[in-house]
């Protein structure tokens, strides 16, 4: 059977160009395009794909939390996560938030087409090696180490590197709202949003709001243009 794809990107020219390389290829059929990560979710409700190609800096919802959102409602369906910022910190956050591979943008054509087969097999691609997910567990658990945050113990499932809260408040500091801004904005306690910060400076290993902030723009998880 034909494995059915969903491309999610904000930029026209890159879907273009994934577009005609998925068509070109036999035994695997793109089911539709999503803009932001909003979308993400709700084309993949409507079409349920098996895999969902998706870049990280993405308007709306990023890629990570998307990823996390589709997980949820859909367990078996894979996510492929692109960027254009390719380090091992970003690749273990990226399969916290449950995608199954990840790549560089400038990925060779056959070798994402080849991620796409196995994912759709379930199993996990990370480094250019393909892994089961009890070695994808063993990965994380090594680099758990490395970059901290928390794992969940249930083999179930992975924790996002940041809540969805979390996540808002990040976005607010990249806007530049102060403490007391974010707090009656989103109708919580100056405490609670100290709360907030606190745990993710931890999470993310930064010092102070600007680190973070830093931090999620250059990873695209909170793009500039929003």
């Amino acid at each position: 059977m034909s494995i059915r794809v969903i491309i999610v990107d904000d930029h026209p020219f890159f879907r273009e160009g994934l577009q005609r390389v998925l068509a070109a290829e036999e035994g695997v059929t793109v089911l539709g395009e999503a803009l932001d990560g909003e979308d993400a979710v709700e084309q993949t409700r409507a079409l349920q794909p098996d895999v969902v190609l998706m870049d990280i800096n993405l308007p709306r919802l990023n890629g990570l939390e998307a990823t996390q959102r589709i997980k949820g409602l859909f367990p078996k369906i894979n996510v492929v996560l692109l960027t254009a910022y390719d380090d091992e910190e970003q690749i273990y956050h990226a399969i916290r938030a449950g995608a199954s591979a990840y790549h560089a943008k400038d990925v060779a054509p056959q070798q994402l087409l080849q991620t796409i087969r196995e994912v759709s097999r379930g199993r996990y691609v990370i480094g250019g090696k393909v892994l089961e997910e009890r070695q994808v567990w063993k990965w994380l658990l090594e680099k758990y180490q490395q970059f901290g945050g928390e794992l969940a113990l249930d083999g179930d499932r992975f924790l996002s590197p940041l809540s969805q809260r979390e996540m808002e408040i990040l976005r607010l500091i990249v806007s530049g709202l102060s403490n007391k801004e974010i707090a009656y904005q989103l109708g919580i306690s100056h405490q609670t949003v100290k709360n907030h910060i606190t745990t993710i400076l931890g999470k993310l290993g930064v010092a102070d709001r600007t680190q973070a902030a830093v931090y999620a723009l250059r990873r695209g998880w909170v793009p500039l243009r929003s």
